[in-house]
């Protein structure tokens, strides 16, 4: 999961911008009010506990005690916290608070190398042995927290032990061996218990589902193979199934029951003609699941808001950190970077909507994580509509299409910005409509703004002018004045969200096409639209 590099001011941006060269799926957040960053929070407290909630490892620029008053509300079980460090601001301290079962000291080792600095590491054993023997590496899982502790204690106390089982990661570990040890670290997938032993289980075992349509519950099937096997839960490395059950959401259920990948073959990947119902394959040594199959791909279309990162919705910036391919017109791609070297970046023409979504699906087909950018909100004359287009004329011939895994994320839309920043233009029956004659004809669009006008209704207007188009505004004023008096507040937003933003409120009679072009959004108020002051809002009544 991608570390949060969490700062306070911009006194800590620099050193934060350091560590995030070194991890650079990492984003940095920052305290709206004082720094500008990749993700904004404005409570500290509130935001460090929704990271620590959600599992994600929290590297703090700022002093331990203010992360330490912060999370003592959340702590509880040890073997379920993130790791957390705390970052003195110029980067010369590194101390890991939290997360000793998570690996906190090997990324404060980490941490501390990209810094040019010794990690203040005071963790016993790892003092005494030069390895935390509770935290083995990926693709290996401790049994049990509690007897782990008890083992590591004794060893500090004097007991000494040996290795049963491959585990390269402790031979340069300064353990106190004996071969004639009464106490074992013991590296299997068996379920064994032993009170004198460090149990790591491998995760090395994979689970062939060819049925997901029966009744019984496939995680008891699961457990109840690896049980007759004498295998541990813990050394499951992953449930696989037919590409035709790509969809079926009772594997994805219990996937998650089992905290293990999904992954799809189109044949089992080992041998199976023996098993009766879950077929089970045991390797020699974790194994790498990316090289099994492939996973169910995703599609995400998510908006971007305006413009501003403050007002892209979490969801959105979630989105964008899972992805592997990013597609979108190229100013929108550029205000959802920057990116990750391992993340592909596809770039089309505004024109090219289309082909962008089919591109989409073809390579979420192939099992990535697609995103699919828009500004705003996807689903206001933006991507929602050409990818869901797209899968509906391209699904009979592409049928491997339906089996993607498609969201849509909602963003903040200009005409919300722009009516946010003028005040509440929308606080009453509203309509959105888009000036842009090249998806409809013109006469639709003259019908449409007539039937708005006579219906008393705010008026939003997306594209209302460009090169192309550059008498359709004045004619669309022209209809709305039927309908308005010429003092009729009008808001004017250009660029909202966007470091050149201007906003300006006219009146009816003041409009005129060389006010606006295609980056302005334009609110043309109701017959209850007010001014007051230097903010411009509809009653919520009517009358």
């Amino acid at each position: 999961m991608p570390m949060a590099l969490v700062v306070l001011g911009a006194g800590a941006l620099a050193t934060a911008r350091r560590i995030q060269a070194r991890f650079p799926e990492s984003r940095v957040h920052g305290l709206a009010s004082r720094v500008s960053a990749d993700i904004a929070y404005d409570d500290f407290g509130a935001h460090v506990r929704e990271l620590y909630a959600a599992g994600t490892p929290i590297v703090a620029l700022c002093s331990a005690g203010i992360v330490i008053r912060a999370l003592a509300p959340c702590l509880a079980d040890k073997g379920a916290e993130p790791p957390v460090l705390a970052i003195a601001q110029d980067g010369s301290a590194v101390v890991p608070l939290l997360g000793g079962v998570r690996g906190v000291n090997v990324l404060a080792r980490d941490i501390g190398a990209a810094l040019d600095v010794a990690p203040a590491i005071t963790t016993s054993g790892e003092l005494r042995f030069g390895q935390c023997l509770l935290a083995p590496p990926e693709g290996y899982a401790l049994a049990d927290i509690e007897q782990g502790k008890r083992f590591v204690s004794d060893l500090l106390a004097g007991e000494t032990t040996r290795i049963e089982g491959h585990a390269p990661w402790l031979d340069d570990a300064a353990l106190p061996r004996a071969d004639a040890a009464s106490r074992a670290v013991r590296i299997t997938p068996l379920a064994v218990s032993d009170a004198d032993s460090l149990v790591i289980h491998p995760r090395c075992v994979l689970a062939w589902i060819e049925d997901s349509s029966r009744d019984d519950d496939i995680v008891e099937r699961v457990r109840r193979a690896m049980h007759e096997r004498g295998l541990a839960p813990l050394a499951l490395a992953a449930l696989i199934a037919p590409v035709r059950d790509m969809t079926a959401q009772s594997l994805a259920d219990a996937a998650h029951a089992l905290d293990v990948p999904l992954r799809f073959c189109d044949a089992a990947p080992f041998d199976v003609s023996d098993a009766r119902d879950i077929a089970l394959q045991v390797r020699d040594a974790p194994i790498d699941v990316q090289t099994i199959g492939r996973a169910r791909g995703t599609l995400t279309v998510i908006g971007l808001g305006p413009g501003s990162a403050a007002l892209m919705t979490p969801a959105a910036k979630d989105a964008l950190a899972a992805a592997q391919d990013v597609l979108g017109y190229e100013t929108y791609v550029r205000m959802a970077g920057p990116f990750r070297d391992d993340q592909r970046v596809h770039i089309t023409d505004n024109r090219e909507e289309l082909q962008r979504a089919c591109h989409a699906f073809e390579l979420a087909s192939e099992g990535r994580r697609v995103v699919v950018v828009s500004s705003g909100d996807p689903g206001v004359f933006a991507m929602a509509a050409a990818v869901l287009e797209a899968l509906d004329e391209g699904r009979a011939a592409h049928p491997e299409w339906s089996a993607v895994k498609l969201a849509i994320v909602p963003g903040v839309s200009a005409s919300l910005a722009t009516a946010a920043r003028a005040g509440a233009p929308l606080g009453h029956d509203f309509c959105v409509m888009s000036l842009s004659d090249n998806l409809k004809p013109w006469s639709v669009i003259e019908k449409r703004i007539a039937h708005a006008g006579e219906a008393d209704l705010v008026m939003a207007f997306y594209n209302p002018l460009s090169k192309a188009r550059p008498w359709q505004f004045d004619r669309a004023i022209e209809i709305v004045k039927r309908y308005r008096g010429v003092e009729t507040p009008v808001v004017l937003g250009r660029d909202i969200g966007r470091p050149a933003e201007a906003l300006r409120v006219v009146t009816l009679g003041e409009l005129k096409s060389d006010l606006v072009d295609m980056r302005t959004m334009v609110i043309v108020g109701s017959s209850t639209t007010r001014v007051v002051g230097d903010w411009v809002y509809t009653p919520r009544w009517y009358g």
